[in-house]
């Protein structure tokens, strides 16, 4: 086998391996946008495709394992390509913690659909959806096309995803305190804004791993982060927004 031969099959199983990234990442945008809508119109049927075809993304997570484990025995790798191959062993475990969030969400929209709980008004949550699904694809845009930039600007996005958390976590603590017949449909809804906002984490870690695939080095600054939901209190006396208030550790 020629030197020639041996860099063109290493290419392909690089590249091979890059494209199970890519869609993998483009299901779990998909299933997110999918869990999101069926949320928006409490579709039944929608919420338990969503759930089942999970399978799907931790099949390609297998497969991207199976890839990169190949390469690092066979090709030993070194430099940009071997943290090409070890970043997309990281990147999968994401995409698919990910995935495990939006099959979460999608369980607890059956649940609520079910039981026809309260939901009040959702557009908060809509609006973290999409965030982060722009942030998935933004990621995904930066680790196709090799831009740190982009995924240098994921960083500073998810500041934007908590700042919604905090206004659902007490809009929903509101809603609670005011009926307590609408406490089990908003626990509900405070577990899926939890989870939405694990996967804009989750789609930050995917882009500082990209910067260091990229560069060969990780972010020096700490990226914003404004999610305050740990440290809030809310007075049962007064149940408007200012009631919400934030320790100081």
């Amino acid at each position: 086998m020629n030197n020639h031969h041996i860099v063109n099959s290493f290419d392909n199983a690089l590249n091979k391996n890059e494209s199970l990234i890519l869609e993998m990442g483009g299901r779990v945008e998909q299933q997110l946008s999918l869990a999101t809508r069926a949320l928006q119109k409490e579709d039944i049927k929608l919420s338990k495709k969503v759930v089942s075809s999970h399978n799907h993304i931790r099949q390609l997570e297998g497969k991207v394992n199976a890839s990169a484990i190949q390469l690092l025995a066979l090709r030993h790798p070194v430099a940009e390509d071997l943290r090409n191959v070890v970043m997309s062993l990281r990147i999968a475990g994401h995409l698919e913690r990910i995935g495990q969030y939006t099959k979460n969400m999608a369980r607890r929209t059956h649940t609520i659909t079910k039981a026809d709980a309260f939901i009040g008004s959702i557009d908060v949550l809509v609006r973290m959806s999409e965030l982060v699904q722009s942030m998935i694809k933004s990621t995904l845009d930066a680790y196709n096309n090799r831009e740190a930039q982009i995924a240098e600007d994921v960083r500073e996005q998810d500041e934007g995803v908590d700042h919604m958390h905090n206004t659902l976590f007490r809009e929903l603590l509101t809603y609670m305190m005011e009926d307590p017949r609408n406490i089990s449909g908003a626990m509900h809804l405070l577990f899926i804004a939890k989870n939405i906002e694990r996967m804009g984490d989750h789609s930050v870690e995917i882009a500082e791993e990209i910067i260091f695939m990229i560069t060969g080095g990780w972010p020096t600054e700490k990226r914003p982060k404004g999610d305050n939901t740990s440290r809030m209190l809310l007075s049962p006396e007064d149940l408007g927004p200012s009631s919400v208030t934030v320790e100081e550790h």
